[in-house]
């Protein structure tokens, strides 16, 4: 009997979050995607006691500023499950998360800079044109996928912006 993948993604509970669902479960290719929305850190312990039961092959942790302070709890949780995950900041990586993929913040701040200067000279701010980030980064944590027992293909690691050894 083959087992079907079970991907879980956790969201903070924004609505911002929803359409981030929608990519993931079409990126998921037909392949079970479970949601756990949680919005406190007992949430989280909790949606991972359901996901060891579950036995998920692996997880997406959806942008927002909630898990962004619980970094450390999320990467902490995934790797005692022996769990893949993949996160929208750097700085999940950083914390000992798998990999991470999303906006390059450093150029962001830049371009709050770039519009902050534009106001200051006089520009009326409603004139200003919206700008979505174009500069994004994957990092990954060689030292995460070793111990998961994963090995990281060398094409993936020569795309990736910054190995974590």
């Amino acid at each position: 009997m083959i087992r079907r993948r079970e991907f879980i993604t956790l969201l903070g509970g924004a609505a911002a979050t929803w359409p981030t669902l929608r990519e993931a479960e079409v990126a998921a290719g037909g392949e079970q995607v479970i949601v756990r929305d949680v919005a406190t850190g007992r949430d989280i312990d909790e949606a991972f006691a359901s996901i060891a039961h579950e036995k998920a092959d692996a997880l997406f942790v959806a942008p927002g500023s909630f898990f962004n302070t619980r970094r450390v709890q999320l990467a902490v949780l995934a790797a005692r499950l022996g769990l893949p995950a993949i996160y929208a900041a750097r700085a999940y990586a950083e914390a000992g998360g798998l990999m991470s993929y999303g906006t390059d913040i450093l150029d962001a701040f830049r371009q709050v800079g770039v519009y902050a200067a534009r106001i200051l000279k006089g520009a009326n701010p409603a004139d200003l044109p919206v700008v979505q980030s174009t500069k994004f980064e994957l990092v990954i944590n060689l030292n995460t996928a070793k111990a998961l027992g994963l090995a990281i293909s060398p094409t993936l690691l020569a795309r990736a912006d910054e190995v974590i050894e």
